[in-house]
């Protein structure tokens, strides 16, 4: 198989290949992040960096494996992953507050079953709002974490 790209379009791949090995548990800081199941796609795809006009953007280190360095890491894809991670923190925590709310008030059992009545997925639903609507707000301000008591 042959893949063209032109120098612009072989940077956006590399950005792709970050974010992707950023989400899988890689570190450009810590090549020994790399996950396994990537790790010879990513080193074929950062070694063609120099063919493609990209060398600006890899390293090598001390064994010869290719790494992003800043310049491919920060900017943009800093601000996808900062952006991915914040997204993901705020649905967390909504959707587990709000499931923590649910339980106490219907019960464990009834909260765990796959398919909730209609009536508690509206429950949820309505708890799921309160928060979105403080944390919109407030963001942490307002939260607290009471020791051995129920929030």
């Amino acid at each position: 198989m042959k893949v063209s790209f032109t120098t612009k379009e072989y940077a956006r791949l590399l950005e792709l290949v970050h974010m992707g090995l950023t989400m899988a548990g890689a570190r450009a800081d810590d090549p020994a992040t790399m996950p396994e199941r990537y790790g010879d796609v990513a080193q074929k795809v950062l070694g063609l960096a120099e063919v493609f006009g990209c060398a600006e953007l890899v390293e090598t280190d001390v064994n010869g494996e290719y790494f992003p360095n800043e310049k491919l890491t920060g900017g943009v894809p800093q601000e996808k992953i900062d952006a991915f991670v914040d997204d993901v923190f705020w649905s967390e925590l909504v959707s587990r507050l709000a499931a923590r709310d649910l339980r106490a008030e219907i019960g464990a059992e009834a909260a765990e079953i796959e398919e909730l009545p209609e009536e508690h997925e509206d429950k949820l639903g309505e708890f799921e709002d309160g928060y979105w609507r403080e944390f919109e707000a407030n963001g942490v301000d307002h939260l607290h974490v009471l020791r051995g008591g129920r929030g």
